[in-house]
């Protein structure tokens, strides 16, 4: 695997490093080691995998409440989506600041996402799947999101959503004074 820094501390793209023959490629996906070798402490404790129909769909912007946050590996399966990490964490001196990088299953590219981000992504093409390798077990009680397009944050959507959920499109926009994260 080959490990990009992004521009806020601890998020990382995660490049497969392909070996290919006459048969096709082969790479690793994730390594324990490798996240270690790589300054990353991320162990797998739960697998997701969310499928999206249509292009347009916007999933967002989620996170865990305190003491249960979730960091997570994403990866696009199937299709291409923007993805989005906005950070939360309150002693960051890049709070509120957000990484945006296109994923698609013919690269196989992943990104990191540590404790104490939001999360969310847009579709750009059909039958979206992604796969979410998580370093924390799923809390129900501790489930939090803050808008997706929260003017706090500023994010450069590639496009508006054409379809998102009534949940998703109620979350409040962040308050960094409320201890949200």
């Amino acid at each position: 695997m080959i490990f990009e820094p992004q521009r806020i501390a601890d998020v990382v793209l995660v490049r497969l490093d392909r070996h290919g023959d006459d048969r096709g490629w082969f790479a690793r996906s994730y390594c324990t080691e490798e996240f270690r070798d790589a300054g990353i402490e991320f162990e797998v404790v739960q697998a997701n995998i969310s499928r999206n129909a249509e292009p347009g769909t916007l999933r967002g912007l989620h996170f865990q409440a305190a003491p249960f946050e979730e960091p997570k590996l994403v990866r696009a399966t199937r299709g291409r989506l923007f993805d989005v990490a906005v950070d939360l964490r309150a002693d960051s001196a890049t709070q509120c600041q957000w990484v945006g990088l296109e994923l698609d299953a013919d690269s196989g590219d992943a990104l990191y996402i540590p404790a104490g981000f939001a999360h969310g992504f847009l579709t750009l093409t059909a039958d979206v799947e992604i796969s979410y390798l998580m370093g924390a077990a799923y809390q129900p009680s501790a489930a939090r999101g803050v808008r997706w397009n929260d003017p706090a944050f500023g994010i450069a959507w590639p496009t508006d959503p054409q379809v998102i959920s009534d949940r998703d499109r109620a979350w409040p926009d962040y308050d960094p004074a409320s201890g949200i994260a």
